[in-house]
């Protein structure tokens, strides 16, 4: 089996496993407050397999598109209550136990977010950007030559070519640099701004390996390379002689990805979770965009990489990443779908979680304003009268989605571009 299809299994695996904590962070609490929870099931449509333990059956269902369970008297307009189940009805409930269990499955796609990033963090990688938890000097690669720039490229190392600077002071890849002529080094930018600064001379870096530090003196090379804004003259290919610049290198690549402690991993867990919340209230706000630009795609268009994926489309993305190695790609999505989803049941409309939050505290403002001026007590939402709006909502957000999913099967976003 090849890496792309184990990779799509493990996603969609992943994804399962969302699901089934999400719907048991409903489940736990309800029990917890003594409510009762007569199934949980992962999937819908025909049962496939189940059993009954205590007074609820858990199973597996035909249609692997998400998971419910079923907590007697949600709305005080179910029928079919066991007379000796009233008092343990959910719609009886207080309404911060109702809130807990309702916001308890999207907490937990958020924990399972956050220690997904974590896991990530310490044993996979995580960006080695300034600024980010863990980002250091750390060494990737250590160039066997100080290669030339001509055109457009830098010319592979040959035989005539000295060796680079860093190669033959013996430094390493995973060295990391921390301090050069004595002053001190936490990212890879600095490191670079301190070398350009040092116009002449040899350099002395402080270096550590492992448990040790040493000392590694070499002179840098100059040579003539592209600046960073540089453009490539479509007429001959080549880098214009204006944006070629010279400077001096040692003859190393940064390390693109960095793994941390386990204490440094809940920092970076916290640190991107944080990021991902910000892109995913960013990408709400822009779907409604988004849509027009699905459809362009679904009849042949090229696919924008920033609109929305479905499962489907996630499961490929990952078995790429998966085949390339890219493992930090593969769990950042798996990480970021479960942040989305919890964001996205926050939602305050029906029948999402936020929805049913939504009407529980209106619900109990209502009754307290209406006390307060010494009125009856309302009493509870006709949820009857909001079914329309519900009918909308699943009839808008499941349109969307199978647009979604139809786009991904024919037109996919792929790692490797259209």
């Amino acid at each position: 089996m090849s890496w792309f299809v184990a990779g799509i299994a493990l996603f969609a695996l992943g994804i399962l496993v969302s699901v089934c904590l999400h719907e048991a962070g409903h489940m736990i609490f309800a029990k917890a407050f003594g409510m009762k929870v007569t199934r949980y099931f992962v999937g819908f449509g025909p049962t496939l397999w189940s059993f009954k333990r205590g007074e609820t059956e858990y199973g597996i269902k035909a249609i692997p598109a998400g998971g419910f369970v079923k907590i007697v008297g949600m709305t005080p307009h179910e029928e079919d209550i066991d007379p000796q189940d009233q008092h343990r009805a959910f719609w009886r409930r207080p309404v911060w136990q109702k809130t807990i269990v309702l916001l308890a499955g999207i907490a937990s796609n958020f924990v399972l977010g956050f220690l997904v990033l974590w896991f990530t963090a310490v044993f996979i990688g995580v960006p080695n950007s300034a600024g980010a938890p863990g980002a250091r000097a750390e060494i990737g690669t250590v160039a066997n030559c100080a290669q030339r720039f001509e055109k457009a490229h830098y010319l592979p190392c040959g035989g005539s070519d000295p060796a680079g600077p860093a190669k033959q002071a013996g430094m390493r890849s995973g060295d990391v640099i921390t301090a050069i002529s004595g002053e001190k080094i936490s990212n890879y930018p600095q490191m670079s701004r301190k070398l350009a600064s040092i116009t002449s001379g040899p350099v002395r870096l402080t270096v550590q390996r492992g448990d040790t530090t040493r000392e590694l003196t070499m002179t840098p090379v100059e040579i003539t390379r592209p600046t960073r804004n540089a453009t490539i003259d479509p007429q001959t290919g080549a880098v214009p002689a204006k944006d070629l610049e010279k400077g001096r290198i040692i003859g190393v690549n940064v390390a693109t990805t960095v793994t941390v402690s386990p204490l440094e991993g809940l920092a970076a867990g916290g640190y991107y979770t944080k990021a991902i919340f910000t892109g995913t209230f960013t990408a709400i706000k822009q779907f409604p965009e988004k849509i027009p630009k699905l459809w362009d795609a679904l009849l042949g268009g090229k696919r924008d990489p920033s609109t929305p994926v479905s499962v489907v489309g996630a499961s490929i993305i990952g078995g790429e990443a998966a085949q390339a190695g890219i493992w930090e790609a593969f769990f950042f999505l798996l990480a970021t779908l479960n942040i989305f989803l919890g964001v996205f049941n926050l939602l305050p409309l029906l029948p999402l979680d936020g929805g049913h939050v939504a009407i529980a505290w209106f619900q109990k403002v209502r009754s307290w304003l209406a006390l307060k001026r010494g009125k009856p007590d309302p009493g509870h939402v006709d949820y009857t009268k909001l079914m329309p709006v519900t009918y909308a909502v699943i009839l808008v957000f499941g349109s969307i989605s199978l647009l979604t999913l139809a786009t991904d099967i024919i037109n996919p976003i792929s790692l490797y571009g259209p």
